[in-house]
């Protein structure tokens, strides 16, 4: 049976190509942008500003295909889909974990963002690391190779 997902907003980023972007907020530290939701979820956004981190779901609106074995940005072998965080998949939601900045009215001022300008907003979730982050997570498969490379790393315009 077929979804549907209503956007809330919008994401506004600096963004307007792939190629050059970051490819993980880590890479985007200082990268301003806003989410500006539709103004019947304001009301929703109460308490919100005492959050320091908000997690983003959203659509990667122009992203198309997948295949199941890519290479990633971070790599040169060719990866199974779904232990990498490529773009192109069989439902392309997008997921980023972003420092919030303040909350003005239906707006989020956000810095780390990482996505295309444009980018249709499926949900806001607030970051609480006691929830987000398990105990004993340490294992990060081949990106152990990679160290601190998403940090540098800029998308080379390929949705893959």
């Amino acid at each position: 049976m077929p979804w549907s997902l209503d956007p809330i907003g919008t994401l506004r980023t600096p963004h307007t190509d792939p190629a050059g972007m970051p490819i993980q907020p880590p890479g985007a530290a200082g990268v301003a942008g806003t989410a500006e939701l539709d103004t019947e979820y304001t009301a929703g956004l109460a308490d919100l500003d005492g959050f320091s981190h908000v997690i983003l779901v959203y659509l990667f609106d122009r992203a198309s295909g997948f295949d199941l074995a890519v290479v990633p940005f971070l790599d040169t072998t060719p990866r199974g889909l779904f232990s990498t965080r490529a773009p192109r998949r069989p439902n392309p939601i997008g997921l980023s974990i972003v420092r919030l900045v303040r909350v003005d009215g239906a707006v989020l001022h956000l810095d780390g963002v990482d996505m295309l300008d444009g980018t249709p907003l499926l949900d806001v979730k607030p970051f609480v690391p006691a929830f987000d982050v398990p105990d004993g997570a340490c294992r990060t498969g081949w990106l152990e190779d990679v160290g601190d490379g998403a940090r540098k790393r800029r998308s080379d315009g390929r949705f893959g």
